[in-house]
């Protein structure tokens, strides 16, 4: 059936935008909705107290939520009304939807520019390989990401029930959880959030589930389903992200729940279960998640360090996580034990990595790294706060992850925050499918020379 002469024009301008300027699709979508939720909170009806936020708080609430990080100025289950907590949620929904689509069609834009091998290759991993096929890729997120969210919420309902909430505020607080988990969000409709419950396995663990699922991206959830126990069959970009993503959950975990163990301020305060699972929470948070069963701002030293570098990384390509991406940071470390070894490949699960995605990998990290080191220079500047506490700052806005050490901001720290969360969405993504895109052919090569390295 055709589709109405006005949807059909869509179509095609997407279809064009996305394949001809990719970038520009990216910034100029996530600007929008920016806009419009910014003005939707803008307003008294979304404050519990009837009057006007600041613009500043308005603006740097909704990139929050629409950039999927959960990073907040005010108290999210005290400071908004319901209407304020249902624009934030759908705003959750709308981003999170719109980084796996975004990303996905800049992966299609990509894919239109590689050979025919490859093409074979991406078409024999998964079924939604044209820019022709938006409208029934963007259905397959929609479909996949809210039946997700829904078995999150039905975890989550029976636990809210039991701490005597009623049927309403118990559904409320389910879905808020479960959206904002998956899309690791960050964000709690309650006023102490969970770390009113810091000993509660049944509310933290389908919680650290959904941030890791969602974690993953579109592109694995998509191919774990199609081949689900045929292990040989996953593509290389599934088998290296599940694999990094464990390794660094399983160092995350077991080194920062070393360090806080006794700490008296954080883990030390816990029993068992509770140590277990902030250590739990510790591991799988910096992926984009956001959410903590324990006062961030008191923990060691070395424990932000090591959340630094894993907030750096983020998650899956193509997910509601943020940061360089698992499989950068896997292309990097292959592509060192190559130069070790002395290979002339790259290779990984019987697989060859080619030199242009190493390179773009080490441009990827390379423009990561100066963003962080620009923003923590201003930030440092406008709030006079010691570099440990802005980096944490700074990491936890790039990577959209929405831990904070609990920093006063002034003003203009909110707008930059605010400016490094969009950046830190859109940028890793708009990149990447740029400088895939410049594939540039030339007819004459100069003599090779090797300038010495180290």
């Amino acid at each position: 059936m055709a589709l109405p002469r006005p949807l059909a024009i869509g179509r095609e301008i997407i279809d064009r935008a996305a394949r001809h300027s990719p970038a520009r699709l990216a910034l100029s979508t996530f600007a929008g909705v920016i806009g419009v939720f910014t003005l939707l909170l803008w307003t008294p009806q979304a404050t519990a107290s009837g009057q006007r936020p600041p613009f500043a708080d308005a603006l740097f609430t909704a990139t929050s939520a629409v950039c999927i990080t959960g990073l907040t100025t005010v108290d999210t289950g005290t400071y908004w009304s319901f209407t304020g907590q249902a624009i934030i949620l759908v705003g959750i929904k709308l981003g999170g939807l719109g980084v796996m689509t975004l990303a996905s069609l800049l992966g299609m834009a990509v894919s239109r520019r590689i050979g025919l091998t490859q093409k074979l290759l991406t078409a024999s991993e998964t079924k939604v390989h044209r820019l022709g096929e938006v409208g029934s890729l963007l259905q397959v997120i929609i479909v996949t990401s809210t039946a997700i969210e829904l078995g999150i919420t039905a975890l989550l309902l029976p636990r809210f029930l039991a701490l005597h909430e009623d049927v309403g505020e118990a559904l409320w607080h389910a879905v808020f959880y479960g959206v904002s988990a998956f899309n690791n969000a960050g964000f709690v409709p309650t006023a102490g959030g969970l770390t009113d419950h810091p000993n509660d396995w049944w509310l933290g663990a389908p919680i650290a589930l959904g941030v890791f699922i969602g974690s993953l991206g579109f592109p694995v959830i998509h191919n774990l389903w199609q081949r689900r126990t045929k292990v040989r069959l996953w593509s290389l970009h599934t088998k290296l992200t599940l694999t990094t993503s464990l390794v660094l959950l399983a160092a995350g975990t077991v080194v920062i729940g070393a360090v806080e163990w006794t700490n008296p301020d954080t883990f030390g305060a816990l029993d068992g279960p509770g140590k277990l699972l902030a250590a739990l929470f510790a591991g799988v948070m910096p992926r984009s998640g956001g959410f903590a069963t324990i006062d961030v701002g008191q923990m060691h030293e070395s424990s932000w360090l090591l959340t630094d570098a894993l907030m750096f990384v983020g998650g899956g390509s193509a997910s509601t996580a943020g940061g360089i991406k698992v499989t950068t940071l896997a292309v990097m470390v292959l592509a060192i034990l190559a130069e070790a070894r002395g290979d002339q490949d790259v290779e990984a699960y019987g697989r060859r990595i080619p030199p242009a995605t190493v390179r773009l990998a080490v441009a990827v990290v390379f423009i990561g790294a100066s963003i962080v080191l620009l923003s923590s220079l201003i930030l440092l500047e406008v709030t006079g706060e010691p570099l440990d506490r802005v980096l944490f700052e700074v990491l936890s806005a790039f990577a959209t992850v929405g831990l904070s050490t609990g920093m006063d901001l002034p003003e203009s720290a909110k707008y930059l925050l605010s400016g490094l969360m969009f950046v830190g969405r859109t940028g890793t993504m708009t990149v990447a499918a740029a400088l895939a895109l410049r594939d540039r052919r030339r007819v004459i090569r100069y003599p090779e020379e090797r300038p010495i390295i180290g």
